[in-house]
């Protein structure tokens, strides 16, 4: 697991609860379950659910791959889903979407209730709601680029020149508008992720589903395809579900971030609150070569003013990371004075600082 972080700032955290007033989640999921095994519908609601999953398999050869998991994907929100192998992380995302049937639980997109969607009504979402971007393209061999795009608005009916306009469009948001005419075979790796963003795209989904879709890149396209989707992510609003066993990538690209092991989730939050005060050992091991100033906000650190304090010192944001606050700490008498909606939330001196970085803060 790699802990080298990008150099600039995270990603800004979903809006707070207080704002989302008026708003609904696109996803709302609620205590759902996929056990893989004999009689799995007979094991919830019994003694035998609460079991470890090596005791669970041992006494009834059932898997608990998802193991009561509720959560809410919020409008706008970069909802990254995080964990080893075989936490249960893939199979979570694909359950939404019933590519995998849950157990048992609640699951609605947009608010359609995806739980008692017929077949045809599982197409439709599929097709007009919900995209899904893998860490295989799928592109078709034999077909052009730009009607590798196209494709899921041929399947939809679409008549050709709309939808190779349409194709067309978004190969030029993605910066391959010189290769529409391109074969997959004549493309990179990293050009060909960009197509199946690009086909994901096209159908203008209200969700994005990305399932570990960059983890079989070389590093540096790696790099290159996050900064594509964060990227797209602010240009068009998108609600995005992204999978990922990296926590760089995680903490790059993620608003909230649900650590998963064993089927559960073991703690949910912004990536400053999964550094600055993890759960339990499990997220401290995952989250304790991280450079705490790359991530810990002056939010994170901040105190209350002494009198007088408030009036007086530089100003910054209070989403700050502590590194960036450093040079404006080390060039001033003054504890810096972080700003939120133009007043003074709060002081961070020095010691405050010097406490992040040694980890001993927050």
């Amino acid at each position: 697991m790699s802990s080298q972080l990008p150099t600039e700032t995270v990603s800004t955290p979903a809006p707070p609860a207080s704002t989302r007033a008026g708003l609904e989640p696109v996803i709302r999921a609620e205590n759902v379950w996929k056990i893989f095994g004999p009689k799995a519908d007979s094991i919830i609601g019994t003694p035998d659910a609460d079991l470890s999953r090596s005791e669970l398999r041992a006494k009834t050869g059932c898997v608990a791959a998802v193991h009561d998991v509720s959560i809410e994907v919020w409008p706008g929100e970069v909802f990254v889903v995080m964990g080893l192998s075989g936490s249960g992380k893939s199979t979570l995302v694909r359950t939404l979407i019933r590519l995998i049937e849950p157990t048992a639980g609640a699951i609605e997109i947009a608010g359609q209730n995806v739980t008692s969607a017929s077949t045809s009504e599982l197409r439709s979402l599929r097709r007009n709601s919900v995209s899904m971007i893998f860490q295989h393209f799928g592109l078709l061999a034999h077909r052009r680029v730009i009607d590798n795009v196209a494709f899921g608005l041929e399947i939809r009916g679409v008549p050709k020149q709309e939808r190779l306009e349409k194709a067309r469009a978004v190969l030029g948001v993605v910066g391959l508008e010189d290769v529409a005419n391109s074969f997959p075979d004549q493309l990179s790796g990293g050009m060909q992720q960009r197509v199946g963003v690009a086909r994901a795209f096209v159908g203008d989904p209200t969700l994005m589903l990305y399932d570990e879709p960059f983890s079989a890149l070389d590093p540096l396209i790696r790099r290159d395809m996050q900064d594509e989707v964060m990227r797209l992510q602010q240009e068009t609003g998108k609600t995005m579900v992204f999978i990922t066993h990296d926590l760089p990538e995680a903490l790059r690209l993620g608003d909230r971030i649900a650590i998963m092991r064993d089927g559960k989730i073991v703690q949910l939050g912004t990536g400053e609150e999964l550094v600055g005060s993890p759960a339990d050992a499990y997220v401290e091991n995952f989250v304790r070569d991280v450079p705490r100033s790359h991530v810990l906000t002056l939010r994170w650190i901040m105190r209350d003013p002494a009198p007088g304090e408030e009036r007086d010192g530089p100003e910054l944001d209070v989403t700050t990371t502590v590194r960036d606050a450093v040079p404006v700490l080390a060039g001033s008498e003054k504890p810096v004075r972080a700003m939120q909606d133009g007043r003074v939330v709060g002081v961070v001196d020095r010691v405050a600082v010097l406490k992040a970085i040694a980890g001993e803060g927050g």
